[in-house]
């Protein structure tokens, strides 16, 4: 019998480049449909990636790429809860995080182009579901990696610097809507942090895959021998 092992490394760095590609890939659509102005929206803010990504072709492609992601960052979860089972803790919230993660991107993915008020409500839990439900994640497995001290330095510093950067701007938000709320400067505050939340997002699951690489975590498999007469 042959025991073979399958890298997992790839699977974070997929769901990297699938949100960063259809985020981006909308966005070009929709500037050149003109449904959304030309622009850096990182800085400018002049369009959301909701509505990059709420219009004809972009639309279709957004959710053709997404919607499997969506699967891929469930599966992404499910086996980072079976790496924190091997250090015997954190497993459990883990794997519900993912879960809610991945069910709130699909959500998210499903009804992005829709009219409508519940429409739109489940548009809003989708994102704000799936942001917040990921950053928890991401802390928790970042928690149990330095426990295991089985995480470089380098790495370790740069993926709690996507930690702090995103928490940074989550509360700059809130302080920015209790002084600017309700002026026409907050929705491209609004749509700026969701982008920039996003780069970070996707870059926390680059360097997860880095760790994953280095860490050499795979799954095994068998396979049984033939017999040669």
């Amino acid at each position: 019998m042959f025991r073979r092992g399958v890298a997992l490394w790839p699977l974070p760095l997929a769901i990297a480049l699938t949100l960063t590609v259809a985020a981006h890939l909308a966005l070009v659509i929709s500037v050149q449909a003109g449904h959304v102005p030309a622009c850096v929206p990182y800085i400018e803010g002049c369009t959301s990636i909701s509505r990059a990504a709420r219009h004809g072709l972009g639309n279709h492609l957004f959710r053709l790429l997404v919607l499997p992601c969506a699967l891929l960052v469930g599966l992404h979860w499910w086996l980072s809860a079976r790496w924190a089972r091997t250090l015997g803790q954190g497993a459990r919230m883990l794997l519900v995080l993912g879960v809610l993660a991945a069910i709130a991107l699909a959500v998210y993915a499903t009804f992005l182009g829709t009219e409508g008020a519940a429409y739109r409500f489940l548009r809003r839990y989708g994102v704000n579901v799936f942001f917040g439900s990921s950053y928890v994640a991401q802390l928790v497995f970042l928690r149990m990696a330095i426990r295991s001290g089985t995480l470089p330095r380098a790495l370790r510093m740069g993926m709690q610097a996507v930690c702090v950067a995103m928490l940074s701007l989550g509360l700059l938000h809130v302080a920015a809507l209790a002084a600017i709320g309700g002026s026409d400067v907050q929705d491209r505050l609004e749509n700026a942090l969701e982008w920039q939340l996003g780069v970070l997002l996707v870059a926390w699951y680059g360097l997860q895959a880095l760790h994953w690489r280095r860490d050499g975590y795979r799954i095994e498999t068998t396979r049984q021998a033939a017999l040669i007469p």
